[in-house]
């Protein structure tokens, strides 16, 4: 959709307003709002806001910044009043100087996907989203709304009407989710967007985010993307499937002479991944309680390794139909969760794989078994380690990792770095629950 197709659907809705969103880097969704007389001015000269306040943007002295909406997000949301019709549009970040700002997380996935396009690949993803619906009225505590277990076929529920009606929303939205299912733990669910190309499936993360927001609200309950919100049960967290594609829409990483049907290439961007995967586990897996859920048991990757029957692995090679084999081989990393900024994680999981590819990166050979029934002496033979334990780890493994930082940039990095370790600082000075019961 272009700006005089946009601005021709607001006067033929009766639109009134304009959500212009954005995200800092740790992912929040951020929301400047406009009346549709100003659209067509925010299309052709963008909006100025104050970015001294936002989580790795601007310094106070350098606090103005510009939000230039991308006319083909244009989106009319679904439950929006008759009389108050609002619509939303995802915008880039730029700098005074009309430079895009180099820590603008969808910038900087654009940018890599230029780096991608300029080596002849297109990298599509598609991301399976888990998450919690609890009730509002036990709020704090954290009460699950059933007791159904993965793929419970159940009876009509709210909470099955709530993803249904955001599938249905997604649609609408320009972002359709191919299949919905309750998950592993009581209360949870899993929605699962369409392959796509990254800029556009990160723009689907952040809506749907927003969608099953507002719909768990107006049923009575609060959908919580925490990666482990319950103690003892399975986490949530974003598979994410993935591929390089040429200009003719061929699947770069598909083989048919091999035996897990994977091209030189998907070898070459593995491997990249498999040699970035404990820096790469800071921007995939960026909070405290991140790493509470990458714990043995609860079916979420530990160690770093890949395969296809392999449910330890961090990158597993999904089976695919014998007819669809073609353009389905693909990758999926396993320790994304949906706390990520999807526009980072991409865009690190991109640049890890291309820098396999760029260096010919060879992985280690593919593991069929169980990993968590190995023994530490089995484990060093095989020289397999293991994510990080925390996101002070992860975050210490980031800062010397040169690849990922210069391409993802050194000040986003640096910043996402700084705002991680004092959330680690925080969370040390923090007493729990846990330790009051156990050592009042």
């Amino acid at each position: 959709m272009d700006k005089e197709a946009v601005l021709k659907r607001i006067k033929d809705e009766n639109i009134s307003f304009i959500y212009l969103l954005f995200t800092d880097i740790t992912g929040n969704t951020k929301k400047v709002t406009i009346q549709s007389f100003s659209v067509e001015d925010a299309l052709e000269d963008g909006v100025w806001f104050d970015g001294s306040s936002i989580e790795g943007f601007a310094r106070i002295c350098e606090s103005d910044m510009m939000l230039k909406p991308d006319p083909s997000t244009f989106a009319v949301l679904p439950w929006s009043d008759g009389n108050n019709k609002v619509a939303q549009l995802i915008c880039d970040v730029y700098m005074t100087n009309g430079e895009p700002f180099a820590g603008d997380p969808r910038g900087v996935l654009k940018r890599m996907m230029k780096k991608a396009s300029d080596m002849g690949f297109f990298f599509k993803v598609g991301p399976e989203m888990e998450f919690f619906l609890v009730d509002r009225d036990d709020l704090p505590e954290l009460k699950p709304h059933d007791h159904k277990g993965y793929f419970d076929l159940g009876v009509e529920s709210r909470a099955v009407d709530i993803c249904q009606q955001a599938m249905k929303d997604m649609s609408e939205l320009g972002y359709p989710c191919e299949s919905y299912h309750h998950e592993v733990a009581a209360g949870q669910h899993e929605t699962d967007l369409h392959y796509d190309e990254a800029v556009k499936i990160a723009d689907g993360v952040v809506t749907l985010k927003h969608v099953l927001r507002v719909r768990s609200q107006q049923s009575g309950f609060k959908v919580t993307f925490m990666p482990k919100p319950i103690t003892g049960v399975n986490g949530s967290g974003m598979h994410v499937h993935q591929s390089l594609s040429d200009t003719a829409g061929n699947n770069l990483f598909y083989d048919a002479g091999d035996e897990y049907n994977l091209s030189p290439i998907a070898y070459n961007f593995l491997a990249g991944q498999i040699v970035h995967a404990r820096s790469l586990a800071a921007i995939v897996d960026p909070t405290v309680n991140s790493y509470k859920r990458l714990v043995p048991g609860f079916e979420a990757p530990v160690y770093v390794c890949w395969g296809r029957v392999n449910r330890s692995a961090l990158i597993r090679i999904p089976s695919v139909a014998p007819s669809k084999v073609k353009e389905g081989t693909r990758l999926e990393l396993r320790n994304p969760d949906p706390s990520a900024n999807p526009y980072l994680a991409f865009a690190a999981m991109l640049a890890a794989g291309l820098d396999g590819i760029q260096k010919k990166l060879v992985p280690p050979e593919a593991l069929e078994e169980n990993v968590y029934g190995f023994s530490d002496e089995k484990r060093i033979e095989k020289n397999i380690i293991t994510l990080p334990l925390s996101i002070k780890e992860a975050v210490d493994e980031l800062e010397e990792d040169y690849v990922l930082r210069e391409m993802l940039g050194y000040d986003l990095t640096d910043h996402l770095i700084q705002a991680k370790r004092q959330e680690w600082k925080a969370f040390l000075n923090e007493v729990t629950p846990w330790e009051v019961e156990r050592y009042f």
